[in-house]
């Protein structure tokens, strides 16, 4: 049991991160219960594409409101006690939804509430928790240490979350969410459990929120890879949300899938995914990260343009399979470039930025994808996906070398 611990969590990485780590899982599987939970129970409730969508907008939209003060907030104070309270946050409003749920049916309105203030508390919760690690680990092992948040991220948030939500769901609608109010509540105290070390870099006198703010983006514009990465990910955001925000209604309607199959889909690609971040360090040791971005950037142009012309259940999850080895190798190799890159008084804000990147294209896209899908069916948004992503691939393609920049490092051995 010691041998498979150690080939799982080094010593070398500390027990902090492995405090971290345990954390992360449980607080994955809570949210890979609403993966597949969150949609069913808005589709329980309205068969209006565009209200479908409109449920992952509002979950999408407080890190584009909020995300930058988070960011400011997570540079400011301490940032274990910010993920605790986030957790704490996160289990006031399940239980909330799960009281509606038991009382309802509930409301439309009710439920983007809670789901809008659910977002609100993970934006806290997600940004905060990212700067942690590279407080704990030395920044040689952030490669090592990523792969094993991201193959738990696969595993139990992709992998065993959405089935066990459809499944909770098809028992009873309010489960998932109680579910995931006491699995949220366990991560806050294992986070608690982290003793951070003390920083070494001298505090800068605090400044105006506007002026925090500020300093994030320009650091942000003036680093090559960085701002490669934050235009490339918001971009392919508004075409994925677009595509993502009526898969419920995609897998249900045109693939002919049911409920726990709804979920099946993220299942197989979180295996293509699990494999994908497995190979990591053989991957990075053979292609430069720029090359890995415009194959990640093809393959993901590519699944849009299958989907949008597919009707065949199997050949679609082929599809997700290949997507999600490129999704997870893509997230580990983007998470990696910006903790080695950036200060370690700027990780906060400079990750919101990429966070309000990251969401700010999946808003738009979400609502993007409600509308055409209103309009001319659930394909329409997938047809869309393509197009935006084609055109984009063609005029990104060589500023994708900014990626492989001379200070970083390849990624170690995972």
């Amino acid at each position: 049991m010691s041998r498979l611990v150690e080939t799982v969590v080094p010593a070398r990485l500390g027990t902090g991160f492995r405090w971290l780590l345990a954390s992360s899982w449980v607080s994955n599987l809570s949210d890979g219960l609403a993966i597949a939970a969150g949609p069913l129970l808005v589709a329980s409730l309205t068969h209006d594409p565009f209200l479908i969508a409109l449920a992952a907008t509002v979950q999408w939209l407080p890190p584009l409101a909020f995300g930058l003060y988070a960011g400011v907030l997570a540079d400011r104070l301490d940032r274990r006690r910010l993920v605790m309270v986030g957790n704490l946050l996160r289990v006031v409003v399940l239980v909330v939804l799960s009281a509606a749920v038991v009382t309802g049916p509930a409301s439309i309105p009710v439920v983007l509430a809670m789901l809008f203030l659910l977002g609100l508390a993970e934006v806290l919760t997600d940004n905060t928790a990212a700067t942690l690690l590279p407080m704990l680990v030395h920044r040689h092992d952030l490669g090592a240490a990523n792969s094993r948040l991201m193959t738990g991220f696969i595993t139990v948030n992709q992998l065993a979350g959405p089935p066990i939500g459809a499944a909770l769901f098809v028992v009873g609608s309010v489960w998932p969410f109680v579910t995931q109010a006491v699995l949220v509540g366990l991560a806050a105290v294992l986070v608690s459990r982290i003793v951070l070390p003390a920083q070494t870099e001298e505090e800068e006198p605090r400044g105006h929120l506007r002026r925090d703010i500020v300093e994030g983006f320009r650091w942000t514009i003036h680093h090559a890879a960085v701002r490669t990465l934050v235009l490339t990910i918001f971009t392919f955001n508004i075409t994925f949300g677009a595509a993502w925000s009526v898969l419920v209604l995609y897998a249900t309607q045109r693939l002919g899938l049911g409920e726990v199959g709804f979920g099946l889909l993220t299942t197989i690609s979180a295996i293509g995914g699990l494999l994908g971040t497995l190979s990591y360090g053989w991957i990075t040791r053979r292609l430069s990260l720029g090359n890995i971005m415009r194959v990640g950037l093809v393959i993901e142009t590519l699944t849009h343009l299958i989907l949008a012309v597919v009707t065949t259940a199997w050949i679609a999850m082929v599809v997700f399979f290949v997507f999600g080895a490129h999704a997870f190798i893509w997230g580990t190799t983007s998470q990696t470039v910006r903790q080695r890159a950036v200060p370690s008084r700027l990780q906060g804000r400079v990750g919101s930025v990429n966070l309000v990147g990251v969401f700010g294209g999946m808003v738009i896209g979400s609502g993007i994808g409600g509308l055409l899908a209103r309009q001319w069916g659930v394909t329409a948004p997938f047809w869309f996906a393509f197009a935006g992503s084609a055109i984009f691939v063609v005029l990104i393609w060589g500023q994708l070398t900014h990626i492989a920049h001379a200070d970083e490092e390849t990624p170690a051995e995972v």
